[in-house]
């Protein structure tokens, strides 16, 4: 079947489904069509998960995440990775759980009687985080594998479903029984596997308007045949649509459309962004090679340590390393990258003077947004003397 949109046009789909084009009005909103947002605990800059809503919630401010949690709104859980889901979806979290209580395995093996007691504890004490439990291991810890074993098993209940997060203290879980925090309305019937699959089709094309298999089943085990045979019935039904573009097979709900044009705006977006990070897939459809290097030898890294990748408009037009320092209320722009080619050598002289006016109004707004009065651009491979060395 022939694309019904151009590729310009499907990359501002994409844009206007990752909620970038039209502010959500509520982290529960954002969330809800996000689909999930990942918890991460990086702090050079301010959390992934703040960063994430701030580019998508007007006057975002962290406290209203915690307020989310507290009203019971969104809940913490295991998507692909740690994150914020819909209180709605709690159901499909169940999925994951029964294949964890039938074998599976989440970096541990269960210890159940350390599980018992302190599920026990919990229930006589209330809340707890890792730290009210004594280390009763003598092996000596060489990193976060090795944690002691109540937090192994603190884990192990919470990806089980018996207990779940109610805030967080510090970026610290504090873990309270399931039956304590969940509301009572919420839907706790086991889906299926054609459930889940159809769960996780509407949650991807939703959030990203078009994607093909891989995409919807990434990094998720034994759901991908299920997840094939239900797209297969859905296109059947009319449900979803598809179209081949490069040899790949890409999936999407014929009733959405194209509602908001797209602004002459840049976004500092971060590296673990709902937009970035599937990293083929933004090199497939925005030809944006992106990596973070967080986990890469000082001495190996080529754009820096914790860097942005910067959308303007719908093409990805480098990235810049970031840090806050927090005590001088300084953001530094440590490294700024524009990808080679970015701009043609016959580019007018407006073009570079749009992008500079919306890179430094981004800039500014993500400096205020780390609680910094005014930011350093330490180094940059061009745009040196147009944009000055320091804002605000």
């Amino acid at each position: 079947m022939s694309s019904p949109y151009s590729a310009n046009e499907w990359l501002q789909l994409n844009l206007q489904q990752q909620g970038l084009l039209t502010p959500a009005d509520s982290v529960s909103k954002a969330v809800e069509q996000l689909s999930y947002v990942q918890i991460d605990s990086i702090n050079v800059v301010e959390r992934a998960h703040h960063h994430v809503l701030f580019n998508r919630i007007s006057d975002y401010q962290t406290s209203m995440l915690d307020s989310a949690m507290a009203k019971s709104e969104i809940f913490e859980y295991w998507s692909h990775a740690a994150a914020y889901l819909p209180i709605e979806d709690f159901r499909f979290s169940l999925w994951q759980k029964q294949q964890l209580k039938q074998g599976g395995k989440h970096w541990f093996e269960p210890e159940h009687k350390v599980m018992r007691e302190v599920k026990a504890k919990i229930a006589a004490e209330g809340p707890l985080k890792a730290s009210h439990f004594t280390n009763t291991s003598k092996a000596a810890t060489t990193g976060w594998w090795d944690w002691k074993p109540a937090k192994r098993a603190l884990e192990q209940l919470f990806m089980h479903g018996d207990l779940m997060v109610a805030q967080r203290d510090k970026f610290q879980k504090v873990y309270d029984l399931t039956e304590r925090i969940l509301p009572s309305h919420i839907d706790m019937q086991l889906p299926d596997d054609t459930e889940f699959a159809r769960y996780l089709i509407y949650r991807y094309l939703t959030a990203h308007g078009f994607g093909t298999v891989q995409q919807m089943v990434y990094l998720r085990k034994k759901i991908k045949p299920s997840l094939v045979k239900t797209l297969n019935e859905l296109c059947l039904a009319g449900e979803v649509a598809r179209f081949t573009e490069s040899g790949l097979e890409y999936f999407y709900l014929p009733h959405q459309q194209l509602l908001t044009s797209l602004p002459d705006r840049v976004w500092l977006l971060n590296p673990f962004d709902n937009l970035v990070i599937q990293r083929q897939r933004l090199n497939q459809l925005f030809d944006f090679n992106y990596q973070i290097e967080v986990y890469v030898p000082a001495a190996k890294r080529q754009f820096g340590y914790y860097s942005l990748p910067i959308l303007w408009r719908d093409r990805f037009i480098g990235r810049v390393d970031v840090k806050a320092e927090r005590k001088q209320g300084v953001l530094l722009l440590q490294k700024l990258t524009i990808e080679e080619g970015a701009f043609s050598t016959s580019a007018t002289s407006s073009e570079l003077e749009e992008f500079i006016a919306a890179f430094r109004l981004a800039v500014d707004e993500y400096a205020a947004f780390n609680k910094c009065d005014e930011w350093e651009l330490v180094e940059t491979n061009l745009f040196n003397d147009l944009l000055i060395n320091k804002g605000r």
